[in-house]
């Protein structure tokens, strides 16, 4: 998933070929997904920026957004495999697309394209195989972005917000949540993902396990650096991987389960994975020790995925402990979810709730009012029993009889031995009665 430093590699592209040129083409592409699930749709973002000029590109964490000559204003989430694609340029991060083929425009995947009025024109493309992004037009003045949602929901950028150690430890301690569920949760830092998360928290030699309000104060001071200098690292290297640190994680982190690759830095210090709050993490254990409680202690259950039996998925270890029970966990949206999606999702949930709630009422058997052949069945014991003198708890007590237990009730059928000698006492009986 693109996360901080991707997506400053984006805005960066926007602002040398997009900024400052009006847009005379917009195409796009209807998808239920992409556009529907925040509220848009193809013809209104074709409306609302065709003729437009586009007079700035901004970012907060994994969102981006064009600044128009007027609002709306179009809000860009990538999800987990989204781009921006320029014909004749290369936008991508970590290696070269190989099977780029510009002459082949719009590409594959593509939600919507751009092209200026401009000369030499510049022709862009959104795109996305696995629908997660997202795309919203947000009409509000221009200065006024970050005070609507999903972007008021989200919390302060790295980089661009400058988070201060003071900050930083404030809400370390509110928290008693796994260090890195807290580091991925953008509500609380924009921008943070997967890998960004592992390298900080490696940089800074905290297990991703470790609740946030059992660090040290030299542990969060030392993390707050480390947050600061891998995010502005990644921004300023455009996540351009070849340039980052010989001895980052993320330049050895991707060889998971290969035969051939040792899973190890440089200095021979050995990489494990194990899985915190559903994502799979990169720590090196020989650093990143345990100091306080951790989220395995209190789950139940302490994943590790070792990586020497060569298998591509790894061998999951997993040590269950008698303190409790073993949670579920799942794999949060997102990262690929928007604070604002959540909340959208869970009105709508709730109201399928009420809904089944409702049928399941509506079709229930009321306990007080039995079925027509019951109530017949009821009554006639109800008599016999008050004839007989007997109490009606026990009718009441009396268990329902099952027609295996009918059946056993019932006297068996005499065999053929017993008919023949049953005959021969008759015969017996009326041979003595005529004598």
């Amino acid at each position: 998933m693109p996360e901080i430093g991707e997506v400053a590699r984006i805005v960066h592209y926007l602002h040398k070929h997009l900024v400052g040129r009006t847009l005379a083409v917009v195409r796009a592409q209807e998808d239920a997904n992409v556009f529907g699930k925040v509220g848009t749709s193809a013809a209104e973002f074709e409306k609302a920026l065709k003729g437009k000029k586009v007079v700035g590109a901004r970012q907060q964490g994994k969102y981006f957004w064009l600044v128009m000559s007027s609002p709306p204003h179009p809000l860009f989430h990538f999800g987990m495999a989204g781009w921006w694609k320029i014909r004749n340029e290369e936008t991508a991060y970590y290696k070269p697309d190989k099977k780029r083929d510009d002459g082949d425009w719009p590409p594959k995947y593509w939600k919507f394209a751009l092209e200026t009025a401009e000369k030499p024109k510049s022709e862009h493309a959104f795109v996305d195989f696995r629908r997660f992004a997202r795309i919203r037009l947000v009409d509000c003045a221009a200065e006024e972005m970050r005070n609507n949602s999903p972007l008021k929901e989200n919390g302060p950028d790295p980089v661009q917000d400058g988070i201060t150690e003071e900050w930083l430890i404030q809400k370390l301690q509110s928290k008693h949540v796994p260090v890195k569920a807290l580091l991925l949760d953008q509500a609380n830092i924009s921008g943070i993902g997967n890998w960004v998360g592992d390298e900080l928290l490696y940089d800074a030699r905290i297990h991703p396990e470790q609740y946030s309000n059992t660090l040290t104060s030299s542990q969060m001071k030392q993390l707050h650096k480390s947050m600061m200098y891998v995010c502005t690292t990644a921004v300023e290297l455009r996540a351009e991987s070849d340039k980052f640190p010989e001895t980052w994680l993320f330049k050895h982190r991707w060889g998971k389960g290969k035969k051939d690759d040792p899973q190890k830095l440089p200095n021979g210090e050995k990489i494990k994975f194990l899985t915190v709050g559903g994502r799979t993490s990169a720590i090196i254990p020989s650093v990143q020790k345990k100091t306080g409680t951790v989220a395995a202690d209190v789950d139940g259950t302490d994943s590790v995925v070792d990586e020497d039996n060569g298998d591509d998925e790894g061998k999951i270890k997993k040590r269950k402990r008698s303190t409790k029970k073993a949670k579920k966990e799942s794999d949060e949206e997102d990262d690929e979810t928007t604070v604002a999606d959540v909340k959208d999702n869970r009105k709508l949930k709730g109201k399928k709730r009420g809904a089944v709630k409702e049928e399941q009422d509506d079709t229930k058997p009321q306990v007080d009012d039995p079925p027509p052949a019951k109530k017949q069945a009821k009554g006639k014991a109800k008599g016999k029993a008050e004839a007989n003198g007997t109490s009606d708890v026990a009718e009441d007590m009396e268990p329902t009889k099952t027609p295996r237990m009918r059946r056993a009730a019932q006297p068996e059928a005499p065999n053929k031995k017993q008919t023949e000698a049953s005959g021969r006492r008759r015969s017996a009986r009326v041979s003595n009665a005529v004598k």
